[in-house]
């Protein structure tokens, strides 16, 4: 069942079930709570389980403000404390990720599973640097020549399917979000992470998992062959079995 929350200023829905030790789902961008459902019904019933629906998605309000990614690590925060929720488990997809990396750099966290984890900034070829500037050489001059015509038709047929689909202040937050990088504070993550990827993963490529397994103190990588972006929840109870054996000792 749906409940709804002010959190960081926010009408927030969440739905909670369970007890034991806590945990919270983050689920991925342009997602929902939804999206986690297969984890939080196989979990409900050993743990205190919490699915959200981040600011701008599905039933919760969007920010009044342009947020980045350090905005939303702390609504993550005034969540848990609103709960009074103790060193909880975090599991997220692709930009649920970015948000449970940045809170576990600096509050204590339990465990962590990762899966399909954004954060680290991409490496582009010349090509892309190109496209870039045309793109932002285009906009520029269509603003100042005031052809807003023009300018929507480029904004709307340019960028990623996400940005393309966002809407109203979640357009401007998605820019800032996709150039959050979060590879500086990959070391000061101090609990136990379990970083589950896509064998073919064309999001979040594979290269991505290696570098923040070696980057975190105490991280180990599982890799679902044959896969991509969303493998935690086409091969769900392969996912799942995989997050019993590293919550084995979580169980009350």
């Amino acid at each position: 069942m749906t409940e709804y929350r002010t959190i960081h200023g926010v009408k927030t829905a969440y739905c909670e079930e369970g007890t034991g030790r806590d945990m919270v789902l983050l689920h991925g961008w342009g997602q929902n709570k939804e999206m986690m459902g297969q984890i939080f019904e196989h979990f409900k019933d050993r743990f205190h389980v919490f699915s959200l629906d981040f600011p701008g998605f599905g039933e919760s309000d969007a920010p009044a403000e342009v947020w980045g990614v350090p905005e939303y690590a702390e609504f993550l925060a005034d969540f848990i404390q609103e709960f009074s929720l103790e060193e909880p488990i975090l599991i997220g997809h692709s930009f649920g990720c970015r948000v449970a990396i940045r809170y576990a750099a600096v509050h204590p966290v339990r465990k962590m599973c990762l899966t399909g984890a954004a954060g680290i900034r991409p490496k582009h070829d010349l090509g892309w640097h190109v496209r870039t500037k045309t793109y932002k050489a285009g906009k520029w001059l269509l603003k100042v020549t005031g052809n807003k015509e023009k300018l929507e038709e480029l904004q709307k047929n340019s960028g990623s399917e996400d940005y393309r689909n966002a809407q109203g202040i979640m357009r401007q937050i998605f820019v800032k979000v996709v150039n959050d990088d979060v590879s500086g504070i990959l070391k000061d993550v101090k609990c136990p992470v379990l970083l589950v990827w896509g064998e073919f993963d064309d999001a979040v490529p594979l290269w991505m998992g290696k570098q923040m397994e070696k980057e975190m103190p105490d991280a180990g990588l599982a890799v679902f062959e044959g896969d991509d972006h969303w493998a935690y929840w086409h091969q769900a109870a392969r996912f799942n079995t995989v997050l019993d054996i590293f919550l084995k000792e979580d169980v009350r």
